[in-house]
């Protein structure tokens, strides 16, 4: 009987759990695989409550970025608009603006929540 993960032992059965469904051969729509579909839900909730992963910086996030979609920082200044504007931003000097923080949304895929965070 599955029941919700209130302390860390619990948290470590419900992992070791998973790991043991994990190495087995389920068949979809099996009890198995909702056991294992709904210990991983509580095991996020889990982790999510009590190990929280902060946000990554902004200026980090964009280099991030950058780099996951094998884009230069002369791509950035496109982006943006200016050159000077891209190397005052990845800097520090100068903060994001809405229209940027916009721009790098749509083209950059980092969430806006994740770019209004103060740096």
């Amino acid at each position: 009987m599955l029941k919700p993960i209130k302390n860390d032992g619990q948290y470590e059965d419900a992992l070791a759990r998973v790991y043991s469904l994990m190495q087995k051969n389920i068949k979809p729509d099996s009890r198995e695989s909702d056991d294992l579909e709904i210990l991983s839900i509580l095991i996020k909730e889990y982790e999510n409550e009590h190990y929280p992963v902060p946000k990554p910086n902004p200026l980090e996030a964009i280099k991030f970025r950058l780099d996951q979609m094998n884009m230069s920082e002369a791509e950035l200044s496109e982006i943006l608009g200016y050159r000077s504007r891209k190397s005052e931003i990845l800097s520090g000097k100068r903060k994001l603006n809405l229209s940027m923080i916009r721009k790098i949304v749509e083209r950059l895929h980092i969430p806006a929540e994740v770019l209004i965070q103060a740096y």
